[in-house]
């Protein structure tokens, strides 16, 4: 098989794989992870087969669409520092980050159900979005914008935490998707506390 032959098809198939993705980010969201494989399929375009060959088991799906949120987290602060002044561009990237958090709460359950499967998305979230704050924490403290210190990895668990918890009418708000009115406030006050001056 000539070489032209063999790049269409490994080009459909990381497109499969990037529909598939987004599929199931949106029927996770709004049915649950234990939606039906066949309505992930149809959102995305293919065969139930073509999903299984790229995704054997559930969970395999559930990590990827885990770890594409993590990198379009990730990807979004390059373009957040060139726009903005360190202190903004602190307060936009959490930001976001609340918005992966929101999107992340729906594969909560299955995250934490003890499935060994899982395991390994504990270090890609260590090593992916933790080194990104880290490295944006330090240009607003050498700016001066922030004044407080604090660990990126608690920091962004302290983020989690207030974006867990929703208000009336479901997990992110009356619709139940995104960040909530309520967490917004509070992830701000969270984030004004980093340029607030300590005890003497």
């Amino acid at each position: 098989m000539t070489d032209s032959a063999v790049r269409p098809q490994r080009s459909d198939a990381r497109q499969n794989v990037a529909s598939l993705v987004e599929a199931a980010k949106s029927v996770f969201a709004e049915s649950g992870v234990d939606a039906p494989v066949r309505t992930i399929a149809a959102k995305a375009g293919v065969g139930v087969g073509t999903l299984y060959r790229h995704f054997p088991s559930r969970s395999d799906l559930i990590s990827a669409v885990f770890r594409h949120e993590i990198d379009a987290c990730v990807d979004a602060a390059p373009a957040i520092e060139a726009a903005y002044a360190p202190g903004e561009a602190l307060d936009r990237w959490i930001m976001r980050y609340t918005q992966f958090v929101a999107a992340k709460r729906g594969l909560a359950a299955a995250l934490h159900s003890g499935d060994p499967a899982y395991e390994p998305l504990a270090d890609y979230f260590a090593t992916h979005l933790a080194p990104t704050l880290e490295r944006l924490l330090a240009a607003a403290a050498a700016s001066g914008d922030v004044v407080q210190a604090v660990d990126a990895g608690e920091f962004l668990g302290a983020v989690a935490n207030l974006c867990h918890g929703g208000e009336a009418g479901g997990p992110g708000g009356p619709n139940g998707a995104g960040t909530s009115p309520r967490a917004e406030r509070m992830v701000r006050l969270l984030l004004a506390g980093l340029r607030a001056p300590g005890p003497a």
